[in-house]
């Protein structure tokens, strides 16, 4: 069974679980794919966490969830110094992060530090305690949660650590024909739970085959004009004033490098999951919002007209010639 096809299953498995979500659960997988960190965003009640869940459920690794809160240590993701009275030495005991799979449940919801300690795991794929280094998996994925909606008690999170997300993904409310098959759903695997029956046999993914499919994504072909295409775009971000005033007006600080990189990987990965040996400009477009969301920062003027920053990169793609 090819690579393709073992996530296509699992792709299918999960759609089975989270109903009417099906672009979310691909953008999921690209994120694996891509090798980077997610965000979702949504309102409570949209299966943010179930859905990660499922996807961690299906990957031969280990997968842990913290629920961030005020209170929440630093110590309480990286682990910490334990004294053993029967030697007089200290022995280091491993936190959540040295697990391959973390969901960070709310993350907003930590303070400073917290976040100071993630964004070493996330960008450096280690952790430092006191004078110590401890390198983290190589296959190690940061996939946070975020409510937009109550702010009470909630910390933003600091721009550089949202330029660590390889995504930043907002999802919305299902239709009225999703939200019927969820009651549905909800029933039967109420009635599941009470029978017991025997449990049913998941499609899985092995870390092999995430590195190998990693590998394939990054040989697929990508022409110049497309690849200038990519280009082009995170460049306009930095110069709005070259193409148009309104862009002038609204972007104050255009997207990094690292967001070249980040649509790049992206883009590879929604072309092989669809099944194609190439990069079309289709494949930036469809990942673009949800790589450059988080990257660019609007201006005041921007805020106070009410303009978001969708509205902003809907009309710098409108902008960009299509090769």
């Amino acid at each position: 069974m090819s690579c393709l096809t073992q996530f296509t299953h699992v792709k299918q498995n999960i759609e089975e679980k989270i109903i009417g979500q099906e672009t979310f659960v691909l953008k999921l997988l690209i994120a694996l794919l891509a090798n980077g960190h997610i965000l979702v965003e949504g309102a409570p009640g949209l299966a943010k966490t179930k859905a990660i869940r499922e996807l961690g459920e299906r990957i031969d690794g280990d997968f842990h969830r913290v629920q961030f809160t005020p209170d929440l240590l630093p110590a309480d993701l990286t682990g910490t110094e334990i004294y053993r009275p029967q030697d007089g030495s200290f022995h280091f005991q491993q936190g959540p992060l040295f697990h391959n799979l973390v969901l960070a449940d709310e993350i907003n919801r930590a303070p400073a530090k917290v976040q100071s300690a993630l964004l070493e795991a996330m960008a450096e794929q280690q952790i430092t305690v006191g004078r110590q280094t401890y390198p983290l998996p190589r296959l190690f994925l940061v996939m946070a949660t975020q409510n937009p909606i109550e702010q009470e008690g909630t910390y933003p999170l600091p721009e550089a650590q949202l330029d660590r997300f390889i995504m930043h993904i907002h999802i919305d409310y299902p239709d009225a024909r999703a939200e019927k098959r969820i009651l549905q759903l909800n029933r039967s695997e109420s009635l599941e739970q009470l029978d017991l029956p025997p449990s049913a046999r998941q499609a899985t993914l092995s870390q092999q085959d995430i590195f190998q499919a990693r590998k394939e994504i990054l040989k697929l072909h990508m022409s110049d004009e497309v690849e200038n295409y990519l280009v082009s775009i995170v460049l306009a971000s930095r110069q709005p004033q070259q193409y148009d005033d309104d862009l002038a007006r609204w972007i104050a600080y255009g997207a990094s490098p690292r967001a070249t990189i980040a649509l790049d990987r992206c883009a590879r990965a929604h072309a092989w999951l669809n099944g194609k040996d190439y990069v079309a400009p289709s494949d930036i477009q469809f990942v673009a919002h949800d790589v450059l969301r988080h990257r660019i920062l609007m201006s005041f003027e921007a805020e106070s007209s009410s303009i978001s920053n969708d509205q902003c990169i809907s009309r710098l793609l409108s902008l960009i010639a299509i090769p």
